[in-house]
């Protein structure tokens, strides 16, 4: 496994669909994987730091690995196939260690709550990463600008 960082989020210039930039500075190379708007925006509002009076879904998994006994090892993106990725979170119950299946986004999206490494296997990195240099999708505008001023009020169904 490959150990990256959280680079940011970025937005796709042609789609416009929010993209997840990992990256690993060694290596010099970046992994986008695009994500939907949702989970973008519950990544972008731990990036940001925004609080909410009640938990928000992956909160609440965190919480409940927690409260359950459990300690979020790390989120791990095992595979790629046919574009689509795939992920799985590394999860300690008292010495037994679990697996537990989940989208590359929600993953992350706990990873940021849980403060885990996030990585990546070789095949992924493989057939997704670019080096650093090549990423044009590093250019485009910043997701969480978008969400930089993002309130509680904000929204129609209040926490």
């Amino acid at each position: 496994m490959v150990e990256m960082k959280i680079y940011g989020l970025a937005v796709d210039n042609d789609s416009d669909a929010p993209v997840l930039v990992l990256k690993n500075e060694e290596l010099e190379i970046v992994l986008p994987i695009w994500i939907g708007a949702i989970e973008a925006m519950a990544i972008s509002l731990v990036l940001d730091e925004v609080s909410f009076p009640r938990p928000m879904t992956h909160d609440l998994l965190l919480d409940a690995i927690t409260v359950l006994g459990g300690n979020i090892i790390s989120v791990d993106i095992v595979d790629i196939e046919n574009g689509t990725f795939y992920a799985e979170i590394i999860v300690d119950c008292n010495g037994d260690v679990k697996a537990i299946d989940c989208r590359p986004s929600d993953a992350i999206a706990l990873a940021v709550r849980a403060k885990c490494p996030v990585r990546a296997a070789q095949k992924v990195i493989d057939t997704a990463a670019t080096k650093d240099a090549e990423a044009k999708i590093l250019e485009s505008d910043s997701v969480s600008d978008e969400f930089e001023e993002l309130s509680p009020d904000d929204f129609k169904y209040k926490m």
